[in-house]
């Protein structure tokens, strides 16, 4: 149950971690005040979304490993897969 709860804890930091450069993007457009500099850091963020979708999700799909059958960990994954084919440009 400790690792469980630890497996949340590094999940909900990511995620944190996740706001807060969304955060600072969102901040850096407004100083910037340039249209051509927020596309730039807009696409930055299309590249960072994708990537922390993957990381907070493997890292529940560790935790979940052993306690739900293969075919379901595997379906997750093709899901996971799936999104992100799917938000390509």
């Amino acid at each position: 149950m400790g690792d469980e709860a630890g497996l949340v804890r590094v999940m909900a930091v990511v995620r944190i971690i996740s706001s807060a450069i969304e955060l600072g993007a969102a901040l850096l457009m407004l100083r910037l005040g340039r249209l051509d500099a927020a596309v730039q850091i807009n696409a930055a963020l299309g590249m960072v979304g994708p990537l922390i979708l993957v990381t907070v999700t493997l890292l529940g799909i560790i935790g979940l490993a052993g306690k739900i059958p293969l075919a379901r960990l595997m379906l997750i994954g093709a899901g996971v897969t799936l999104v992100i084919l799917g938000a390509r440009r």
